[in-house]
């Protein structure tokens, strides 16, 4: 009989001192009913309450416990990509500490992951104020799902359960990762969403406010251009360089043909300084985007950092798991 794969829960956490032994009891035999091995990996992202003393006590007593602990806070983001750098597991599955995930819905992610590459959970019945948590969020999951194509109701889910070899293949920074369904979709990966529990938060109150709005559509500038650009930015700015160099060589042979066959006086024209600064933006959007392949060629070269990710290689009618090259 196969041996069932293992899973690694990855946990982020900042000053949840009262959560952490609830959800220490709420997890075990939630974990122990799945009959996998598995492990709890906890990221302490510098908390400044009695967080890690809670986490040592469950470290010192459960060798399933794992603690990262950061020198100082750097984020949500930084603490699931270190939870993804240390977790061991063949399933990843990333949760809140604060309680509102339930771990009863791990089970059912574990189940759907067997058909796909990523479980996004959906907190379909939101126990969050409306209007500071709710309304922002709905707008934040559109306009993401319209810019990235990746149609999800709820990025900003911590609860999801991911394959190691997707996550392996995610660098995350900035606040990117509420984008990782968007990151994992690009390198192949195959996406269901499924709706999950949601509590109300029973202590404390919540590390991430509306402040994040503008951070969050700064980085999904940043997602899209990596999407659609990142291997040819010329093809980024090359198009809209050509297009103002196009109407501003345009208006300057208009004004030439005035000046030249018809004898009008255009040194006082509006439309020759505008002649002009088109013809320069242009010119500087094109040596943009070739600064920009210079670039991303010394990145992809100098980190040998892979164009393409093989699923698999089938050889003689056997198939065997991908190589990144």
């Amino acid at each position: 009989m196969a041996m069932k794969e293992s899973v690694s829960i990855v946990i982020p956490i900042y000053n949840e001192e009262e959560s952490i032994p609830e959800l220490y009891k709420a997890l075990k035999p939630v974990m122990e009913s799945t009959d996998r091995p598995y492990e709890l990996v906890f990221i302490d992202d510098g908390s400044t309450d009695a967080t890690m003393e809670k986490l040592n006590e469950l470290g010192k007593k459960d060798d399933t416990v794992v603690v990262v602990s950061f020198r100082r806070n750097f984020g949500q983001t930084a603490a699931m990509a270190a939870g993804f750098k240390y977790a061991t597991g063949d399933v990843v599955i990333t949760m809140d500490a604060d309680l509102q995930n339930d771990p009863e819905d791990i089970p059912m992610l574990l189940e759907k992951i067997k058909d796909c590459d990523v479980v996004s959970g959906w907190r379909k019945d939101r126990q969050d104020a409306a209007l500071s948590r709710k309304l922002p969020s709905f707008i934040a999951n559109r306009l993401i799902s319209w810019v990235t194509g990746v149609k999800l109701h709820d990025y900003g889910c911590t609860l999801k359960a991911y394959r190691k070899d997707v996550v392996k293949n995610i660098r995350l920074y900035g606040e990117m990762h509420r984008f990782i369904p968007a990151l994992a979709s690009w390198v192949g990966a195959k996406i269901i969403e499924v709706p999950t529990r949601h509590h109300a938060r029973r202590w404390g109150q919540s590390k991430y406010g509306i402040s994040r709005t503008i951070r969050v559509v700064l980085d999904l500038i940043t997602v899209k251009f990596l999407q659609s650009f990142s291997t040819r930015p010329i093809h980024a700015f090359g198009p809209a360089g050509l297009l103002l160099g196009f109407f501003g060589f345009l208006f300057g042979a208009i004004l030439s043909y005035e000046k030249i066959i018809l004898g009008h006086d255009i040194g006082g024209r509006p439309l020759l300084l505008l002649s002009v600064l088109l013809i320069i933006l242009g010119f500087q959007l094109i040596i943009l985007g070739l600064l920009g392949e210079m670039l991303a060629r010394i990145y992809h070269e100098s980190q040998d950092k892979p164009v393409f990710y093989v699923k698999s290689i089938t050889k003689g009618g056997k198939a065997t798991e991908g190589e990144t090259p």
